[in-house]
């Protein structure tokens, strides 16, 4: 979505929510004085000073009020935020949600997608509590900070594909692509849901498809996409909010292949390496072919590469 952000004094602020009186929206995002929409152009100011103007018509409606400045209207080619549709640098120290995922690179296991909404009194938080990027952690390790995070009350959802509706979805013709659109899009249906009627300033999306893909996924299930969503590659890097979903989707994963290894009878190893391929061999011998279905994407390579481990 297209967009100017403004920094205006706070008594600029209340003239302007007077000046859109009448088209007011009833309930303004955490943090923010207030919200309206006009003209094909949505506003949102908040106590900070930073305006936020999207929609077709956000530059003739910012023009109202100030001009954006340089790095305000084209970021920086080396900024993390070089797409049109990242997030403007000042919402990562905002309110606002993020969403990941975990267990997509896996033969065994779910996918699983954690949605997270953290205020902005919230980030020293869960800094200070060991959450960062969750590829830089071990099991053991991001266990222990998800625990810190559910006691923090940071509201949060999770959606989890199990694998027998995974490899039915995938024979359908979807690709893993399609499926995490989906994942993305619910998980973050029901964290709305959770905290209505606040709603998070933004959405961020740690990026996995273009946005057109992204929102192409969705028409086809006649879906759309959410207001003030942005898509940033590594966002776990730069979004608190990603930070802790991804833990939380990876500490969901983890519990989800402890009970498929109880199932099973036997340790069932993450990834996808030839270990891997040894484990679907012994589990095809002790329990049949047809049982990887509820145990692991049958699609992947690993599912012809145990046939040849087995004698």
């Amino acid at each position: 979505m297209s967009q100017t952000v403004l920094k205006l004094p706070t008594n600029q602020l209340y003239k302007m929510q007077s000046y859109y009186q009448k088209t007011l929206k009833g309930n303004p995002p955490p943090g923010a004085v207030f919200a309206a929409k006009v003209n094909g152009c949505s506003i949102t100011a908040y106590k900070s000073g930073k305006v936020l103007f999207q929609g077709p018509n956000h530059e003739q409606e910012a023009g109202k009020w100030g001009t954006a400045s340089p790095s305000q209207k084209k970021p920086s080619k080396s900024s993390p935020t070089e797409s049109q549709f990242a997030p403007p640098s000042s919402l990562y120290t905002s309110s606002h949600a993020g969403s990941d995922e975990a267990g997509t690179g896996d033969y065994f296991g779910p996918i699983t997608v954690a949605c997270a909404y953290v205020r902005e009194d919230q980030i020293a938080q869960l800094k200070a509590a060991g959450v960062r990027d969750s590829k830089s952690l071990k099991d053991p390790q991001i266990e222990q900070i998800a625990r810190k995070i559910v006691k923090m009350n940071i509201p949060y959802s999770l959606v989890t594909l199990h694998n027998d509706k995974y490899n039915q979805w995938q024979r359908k013709g979807w690709s893993q692509g399609k499926m995490k659109t989906m994942l993305h899009h619910h998980a973050y249906n029901k964290l709305l849901q959770k905290m209505n009627p606040d709603q998070p300033e933004g959405w961020v999306i740690d990026q996995f498809a273009e946005r057109s893909v992204y929102e192409k996924h969705l028409r086809t299930e006649k879906a759309t996409l959410q207001d003030n969503v942005y898509f940033l590659k590594k966002a776990e890097s730069y979004s608190i909010a990603v930070a802790a979903a991804s833990i939380i989707a990876r500490t969901a994963f983890v519990h989800q292949m402890d009970k498929l290894s109880e199932r099973a009878g036997m340790p069932l190893p993450k990834g996808a390496s030839k270990r891997v391929d040894q484990a679907a061999a012994k589990l095809i011998e002790t329990k049949g072919a047809d049982v990887l279905e509820q145990f692991a994407k049958v699609h992947f390579a690993n599912t012809e590469k145990a046939y040849k481990w087995i004698k």
